[in-house]
């Protein structure tokens, strides 16, 4: 005569799993299914810090249509920073876009004694942006979009001023980015 497996977790076709329905996840417990999440695992190779989320609409037959846009700036802190935008059904799902495409576009900042090493100004659109090499100790001391992009990109004394009237952190980080670039170019030569 055969005996019974005694075991509470097997089910009566002796699969690996528990719980009696085919084998995996679906019940209490058992063996398999997937591992617990764990934050930490994930690559934190950048720091990212959200500028500005909004939410937007598109009007269609029947009602409007909302999404929401996220802008993402992104940096290691050792002259590499990037910047992203993007849009999506939910706040979480525009971040997640906006550092993929942040890691797209990276840009390399030239850091001479915790500094810019000349002053440039630059137009991106509406907004002007003035950045200035600054005197060891003196910090980053800039505001809005500025700020951001020089502390995500390692620079520790600089001096920015947005000059225009823009409002637009879009436009202000994406005038700082090109500044840095411009300097980038001109410390080669």
């Amino acid at each position: 005569m055969e005996t019974k497996p005694t075991n509470p977790n097997s089910n009566s076709n002796n699969r690996p799993g528990g719980g009696g329905f085919g084998g995996r996840g679906r019940g209490r417990g058992g063996a398999g299914g997937r591992p617990p999440f764990n934050k930490e695992k994930r690559d934190k190779e950048f720091e990212e810090k959200v500028l500005e989320v909004a939410r937007v609409t598109r009007v269609v037959k029947g009602g409007k249509r909302f999404k929401f846009r996220a802008a993402v700036v992104i940096g290691d802190k050792k002259g590499r920073v990037g910047f992203g935008l993007g849009k999506g059904s939910d706040v979480a799902q525009s971040v997640a876009k906006a550092v993929h495409q942040a890691k797209k576009h990276l840009i390399n900042v030239p850091i001479v004694n915790g500094t810019i090493p000349l002053a440039i100004k630059v137009k991106y659109s509406s907004a002007i942006v003035f950045l200035k090499p600054a005197p060891a100790g003196r910090g980053i001391n800039a505001g809005g979009a500025v700020r951001v992009v020089s502390e995500l990109s390692g620079l520790k004394d600089i001096i920015g001023k947005i000059l225009s009237r823009s409002g637009s952190k879009i436009n202000n980080t994406r005038a700082t980015l090109k500044a840095l670039e411009l300097i980038a170019i001109k410390a080669k030569r």
